[in-house]
């Protein structure tokens, strides 16, 4: 890390758009804070601007899409740095593997393996990654209810394509894999269970006041 000793934990929840990832990371985020941690919530893109770029160029050219969402991880890196230096944990909604997910898996080889080298070199990496499985079925349905339509990374076919992506991902990288249809707080002790996290730290003593 770059001018900051590093404190926490960074746990990455993962998982196709519409899995209930970011419901995920404020629940786990609530439960850990109840138990003496401090977390950060973070997100990824956090440049909605660039991240909104992203995905629509990402859509038509998985390369360039790519390269913008690493983009955005190297400009918002202090960031993250700060808040890893100053927190127990950072949760954060997305990774890089989500870009490995989602772009990569529409790469050549090469590119991808590229891609991913590029990612490790701007960000950092996370300690702990959840992926949120569910069907690709189950994700569009949740996806049509929301306001504002469907994003240019949103179709059934892409996000078949990505879910098969992160499911190998996380066989490669020995992920915690969630069933994304359990009830909120059965998929917040299930995610608890396997991160196997020491229970919180005591809270220090306020200072005398003289």
């Amino acid at each position: 890390m770059t001018g900051h000793r590093r404190r926490g934990r960074l746990i990455a929840i993962e998982g196709i758009d519409g899995s209930g990832k970011s419901t995920l990371a404020r629940a786990l985020a609530t439960r850990l804070r109840r138990e003496g941690w401090a977390v950060v919530v973070r997100r990824e893109p956090a440049d909605p601007r660039l991240g909104a770029l992203a995905q629509a160029t990402g859509a038509v050219d998985p390369w360039t899409g790519g390269v913008y969402f690493t983009l955005d991880r190297q400009i918002a890196r202090p960031e993250l740095e700060r808040a890893l230096a100053r927190s127990d944990v950072v949760v954060s909604d997305r990774s890089f593997y989500s870009t490995l997910a989602y772009q990569g898996s529409a790469l050549p080889s090469a590119q991808r393996r590229r891609l991913e080298r590029l990612q490790r070199a701007v960000t950092v990496a996370p300690d702990r990654v959840v992926l949120v499985d569910v069907k690709a079925s189950v994700a569009v349905t949740r996806l049509g209810r929301r306001s504002g339509g469907r994003g240019p990374l949103e179709r059934r076919r892409t996000l078949e394509r990505v879910a098969r992506a992160y499911r190998i991902l996380a066989r490669q990288h020995g992920w915690t894999v969630v069933d994304g249809t359990l009830p909120r707080r059965a998929l917040v002790d299930a995610v608890v269970r396997a991160l196997r996290l020491p229970p919180g730290p005591p809270r220090r003593p306020r200072s005398a006041r003289t």
